[in-house]
């Protein structure tokens, strides 16, 4: 593999590799297993490597010389999986000391679907326990740093993911978003990372938190590896009837619909609303940063609308917040699946302080009814939802948009000293990803570039449901003009 750079390596890279013999698939596993055993001590992104990553990688290696081709659109793609997926054979903690010793007997639909593209299962990465935080604390793994700045919080709760994708850890990876926890931690890292209509991607196999919310979602540094990996994820899965979403989804669209000239004709609107306070030091950088996106996306050919609103927006998103209300029934429903937790549930696991102290999410869970839907009010909250999607897709209709833009979060990655000090809770957290999330529309995070202080700023587009090739497309546009992507320097 002397020819063959692994750092920023692409799926297409990858392939033209193993074509042309400059690689096999066991040196690539073996080349990210060594970056793994060096730099995961200090990043403490993966928490289980798959012990049987290098025989997986044999494997391929043999059937391809055998069929003389490559087995699926992932052949020999190592891949990094949050630990909220269940993997079999593989240990899987869903960030929690209750299953720290869990080894699922089957593969969640997602895992099965990468195996049969071909891809390596390369380890499991970190997350807070039961994804209930937008920071990387966990009673199994401490604290995930980030690599642009390991005083600073990676964001959650795909924190391991998108730390592990930004340091070439692992080729790509897959997150889980439900409040938005694929976007915070890909803006806090500069990478992308998709939300998909909720729906699109099966469930099953996953620890719920919000389960109308939840979705998995791709993870990766260049948005073709984004498409790719989002064109093999999605799709029906009976065990999850939600994903009656996915017969929307026209087998490979979102690697189909890119294009360099997507941006061109184009309307983007600037969701002002969702800016932090412009002379704030907190927020000044991100703003500055997410204009020079737009400025780019405009140099492309886009028309910017600049401001435009969404209608009692604070209202909604204080309306549509179901986290502490539907949470602990969700959980609870969870833990009576798996007889390895001896009955246990969510109150008992709280009673036990069996959770990293710094979770506050867990208080308002634990406060939190047992059957939410006996509530009087639930119904009213649940059908908020569609109202607040409803306002945003009136707003894309009036000023014919294509997409809503606005900075992931309206702050920098924070501090370890700040979060400790108290300075922010999950629920005060001013993360702009709840939009998307609370009303069910896709969105996807790109970098915005590093601020002076070598800071990454996501910048996030909303767009209408199914609409995922439509802001994929927007985002490769941009990536060619803007070449917004940075890898860590202390881990090239």
């Amino acid at each position: 593999m002397a020819s063959f750079d692994l750092l920023e390596c692409t799926v297409e890279g990858l392939h033209s590799a193993i074509e042309s013999h400059e690689a096999t698939v066991e040196e690539v596993v073996d080349g990210y297993l060594a970056r793994i055993e060096q730099y995961n001590p200090e990043l403490h992104a993966v928490v289980t490597v798959n012990p049987d990553a290098r025989d997986d990688a044999k494997r391929l290696d043999e059937d391809y010389r055998k069929r003389g081709g490559l087995v699926g659109p992932l052949h020999g793609v190592p891949v990094v999986v949050k630990d909220q997926v269940e993997t079999r054979g593989i240990r899987t903690t869903f960030g929690s000391v209750v299953f720290d010793s869990y080894v699922p007997s089957e593969d969640a639909t997602i895992i099965k679907k990468l195996r049969d593209a071909g891809a390596v299962i390369l380890a499991k990465s970190a997350m807070p326990d039961f994804a209930a935080s937008w920071f990387s604390f966990s009673s199994v793994s401490g604290e995930t740093k980030n690599p642009f700045a390991l005083s600073r919080e990676p964001g959650g709760s795909s924190s391991g993911t998108a730390v592990a994708v930004t340091t070439n850890l692992g080729m790509i990876g897959i997150g889980e978003d439900t409040g938005g926890s694929v976007r915070v931690p890909a803006s806090f890292t500069g990478i992308f990372g998709l939300r998909v209509t909720t729906g699109m991607i099966s469930r099953t196999g996953l620890s719920p938190l919000v389960h109308f919310q939840d979705t998995p979602g791709p993870m990766a540094r260049t948005v073709k590896d984004l498409a790719r990996l989002f064109d093999g994820l999605v799709g029906y899965d009976p065990s999850d009837p939600m994903t009656v979403a996915a017969l929307y989804h026209q087998a490979g669209a979102g690697s189909a619909a890119l294009s360099e000239n997507a941006l061109k004709g184009t309307r983007i609107g600037v969701l002002r609303q969702a800016f932090g306070p412009e002379h704030a030091a907190e927020s000044a950088p991100v703003n500055a940063r997410v204009t020079e996106t737009l400025l780019a996306m405009k140099d492309a050919g886009a028309e910017i609308i600049d401001p435009v609103a969404v209608p009692d927006l604070d209202a909604f998103l204080a309306e549509t917040a179901m986290y502490a209300l539907q949470s602990k029934s969700d959980i609870d429903r969870f833990l009576r699946t798996k007889p390895e937790t001896g009955g246990l549930t969510f109150d008992e696991i709280y009673r036990q302080r069996q959770f990293h102290e710094m979770l506050d999410l867990f208080h308002d869970i634990a406060a939190g009814p047992e059957e939410p839907e006996t509530l009087p009010d639930y119904f009213r909250r649940r059908h908020s939802q569609m109202r607040f999607r409803e306002a945003i897709l009136n707003v894309l209709a009036q000023k014919r948009l294509d997409a809503l833009l606005f900075p992931d979060v309206q702050v920098l990655p924070p501090t370890w000293d700040d979060l400790y000090a108290g300075k922010w809770t999950t629920m005060t957290f001013p993360t702009n990803t709840l939009i998307a999330s609370q009303s069910g529309l896709p969105a996807l995070s790109m970098p915005g570039g590093l601020t002076d202080d070598g800071l990454p700023v996501g910048v996030e587009l909303i767009g209408k449901p199914y609409d995922e090739p439509k802001l994929l497309a927007l985002a490769y546009a941009y990536e060619q003009i803007a070449d917004p992507r940075r890898m860590p320097k202390r881990y090239a």
